[in-house]
């Protein structure tokens, strides 16, 4: 079984998407990465994303990682924090530890793609 489906499918990322953007939408280091987006098109690229990511159906169709996040010199404890958010939006719904043990194994390689800033 995929991990997609360990944490109930696309209902689950779904939900999880919707508790991740307000749990960063409140958190003041990370806010203000989000001023001024689109954000259901980001939570549409997010759900796909996490959705592909985690051996689901979806497609991911968004720019490459790198492109979306180079100019925002991102550092490691605002990836850190962003992870956090998404593991603790899914562990709020009930994931349990070791799927959401996969899906934090499964964005720790983004990193290296993401961070930008010492």
């Amino acid at each position: 079984m995929s991990t997609y489906d360990a944490i109930g499918g696309a209902a689950a990322v779904k939900a999880a998407v919707e508790e991740f953007y307000v749990r960063v939408l409140a958190d003041p280091e990370i806010a203000p990465f989000f001023r001024g987006k689109d954000i259901p098109t980001l939570k549409a690229h997010q759900r796909d994303f996490i959705g592909a990511a985690i051996g689901g159906p979806e497609v991911y169709t968004g720019n490459p990682i790198p492109d979306v996040h180079a100019s925002l010199c991102i550092n490691d404890a605002q990836f850190d924090a962003v992870v956090a958010h998404l593991l603790g939006a899914l562990t709020g719904l009930g994931v349990p530890p070791e799927a959401t043990g996969e899906v934090g194994r499964t964005l720790a390689p983004l990193r290296a793609q993401i961070v930008t800033a010492v």
